[in-house]
């Protein structure tokens, strides 16, 4: 069962989230708050799956919120619900660490199937999410990363990177290269210590904001 919790300052919205989402299997709303203080104060208590977070709520904003939960919840899956789509706004919360962003008009067959890849694979992209990050963040810099120590990225790793970032899954990967899924894991494992990032979706991220990877 995956466990959800709702951050929205509108009740008639969370209820309606919580009735989409008792129709579906394997979700369990286990916590709903009405501003980001109040998320803040008692997320830890119910230790949710994947958290929906609204970004313009009272008290703690959305934004502020997702900068104090990112360091200290680092296996949360953060999916911003919001409707706001600006390419700028998309890039930006991405890079502080959101594993999904969709607009509050999604299709519930999308916004089911976002829930169920952040909690698989780590991140959900749509198109509106890939085109607003190639928007907001290529060409911000293209030098190569510093990566410290003299580490560099092997052309296995550089490989999976391409393929993370083609929003392949860790199965279709290990397909892909012929090598098994624990392999794979360990290659993301590397590439997101050596990259400095906190989960996959900063993966793409970083791939894409420092030229990595040719989009």
């Amino acid at each position: 069962m995956i466990k959800v919790a709702i951050a929205d300052d509108h009740k008639l919205f969370r209820e309606g989230l919580r009735f989409l989402m008792d129709q579906m299997d394997n979700l369990e709303v286990v916590f709903e708050a009405s501003n980001g203080r109040e998320l803040l104060d008692n997320i830890e208590s119910h230790q949710p799956d994947v958290l929906l977070l609204d970004l313009d709520m009272p008290e703690v904003d959305g934004l502020e919120a997702l900068k104090q939960l990112r360091p200290k919840y680092p296996d949360l899956g953060i999916i911003i619900l919001t409707m706001h789509s600006d390419s700028k706004m998309v890039a930006y919360l991405m890079e502080l660490g959101a594993n999904s962003y969709l607009l509050k008009d999604t299709s519930p067959e999308e916004f089911k199937k976002a829930i169920a890849n952040v909690v698989e694979e780590g991140f959900y992209f749509n198109k509106m999410v890939s085109q607003a990050m190639l928007v907001g963040l290529q060409g911000q810099s293209k030098k190569k990363p510093s990566l410290g120590h003299n580490e560099a990225l092997t052309s296995r790793e550089l490989e999976v990177l391409e393929l993370i970032c083609q929003e392949f899954t860790a199965k279709e990967i290990a397909d892909k290269l012929f090598i098994s899924h624990r392999t794979v894991e360990g290659h993301r494992k590397n590439l997101i210590e050596k990259l400095g990032v906190k989960n996959t979706a900063g993966l793409i991220v970083k791939a894409i904001k420092e030229g990595i990877i040719e989009v």
